[in-house]
């Protein structure tokens, strides 16, 4: 049984066309079928049915390809045992949130290093939903994601669609950050009534599985303020937030040290659905490395940090 044709497999089924397949794998429709056949010929039943919506799985095809896809897992596992140097290859793939405990756990990690053997380490920060598509993709084997404990629902079902499973890291509300020279700095008590006259930073790219992105917006702790500046990174957010003090952050609470850089400080303030959770995402029946599994550890840490601050 040739394992590339479960890569040609798994390919229909990220894609749900056969067409857009061989246009992805670069190669002709016709002999990414032929081998489709051939693969359904040594396994002795259909991958593949076509419905309304596109190809899909059969009943089996889509148990066959949850083991096709932890084979190539493990393959490539192999595979990274055999580095040329004969020195073991510190590896990580993982897409995160902009957020600022999990890029200080990523730090951490990274000074733990054995910095003289081979280091391959490919990290994205992103919104939730291209964190999703990467990984279906492939393109990294872990993610984190973010969402609104009120849009969970739709975050659930579509990891169930798209065969990945989860483990919660964190559930926790947003404050508000500002700089120590901001007016509402030293106010014994902030309302969403008194941000409102100041700019307010927001993610530019928020999305939701099966919402509009208007509805995301009237769902969300920020609607209040009229003057907003979307941005797509963290460290302008950082910048903007310590030289102009009449600009306030919804955020998830930050490490002390970003705090001390910037001048900063973290308010708390009281707003309909301000429940957040974050979660480690992963193709289902995927094992962690040891490495990963430190990583992990490095994130759970700078959480419990910043997660033990109490805020007024």
């Amino acid at each position: 049984m040739n394992t590339l044709y479960f890569n040609y497999a798994l390919e229909i089924e990220r894609t749900g066309s056969i067409t857009k397949a061989a246009e992805s794998l670069h190669m002709a429709q016709p002999n990414l079928s032929k081998h489709v056949k051939e693969l359904e010929d040594s396994i002795g039943f259909p991958l593949f049915a076509r419905s309304t919506k596109g190809v899909i799985p059969t009943k089996k095809g889509a148990q066959f390809l949850v083991y096709a896809r932890k084979i190539l897992d493990q393959m490539e596992r192999i595979s990274d045992l055999s580095d040329t140097n004969n020195k073991v290859r510190q590896r990580l793939s993982i897409s995160i949130p902009r957020s600022s405990y999990i890029a200080e756990g990523f730090t951490n990690f990274v000074s733990e290093l054995d910095h003289d053997k081979s280091i391959d380490i490919n990290l994205q920060e992103t919104n939730s939903m291209q964190t999703i598509n990467s990984l279906e993709d492939k393109v990294f084997a872990l993610g984190i994601i973010r969402y609104q404990t009120i849009h969970e629902k739709y975050f659930l079902d579509y990891l169930k669609d798209k065969n990945m499973g989860y483990d919660k890291i964190w559930e926790f509300e947003f404050v508000v950050s500002m700089s120590k020279n901001h007016e509402l700095a030293k106010v014994p008590a902030i309302t969403v009534q008194d941000l409102a006259p100041y700019t307010e930073i927001i993610d530019g790219d928020i999305m939701v599985p099966y919402i509009d992105t208007l509805d995301i917006y009237r769902s969300s702790p920020d609607m209040e303020s009229q003057k907003r500046i979307y941005l797509y990174e963290r460290y302008n957010e950082f910048d903007l937030l310590s030289t102009i003090p009449k600009i306030i952050m919804w955020t998830s609470p930050l490490p002390d040290n970003l705090l001390d850089r910037y001048g900063l400080i973290l308010r708390k303030c009281k707003i309909e659905n301000n429940h957040y959770k974050d979660i480690l995402i992963y193709h289902r029946g995927y094992t962690l490395s040891e490495l990963e599994k430190k990583f992990i550890d490095k994130i759970f840490e700078a959480k419990n940090k910043v997660s033990s601050k109490i805020y007024t």
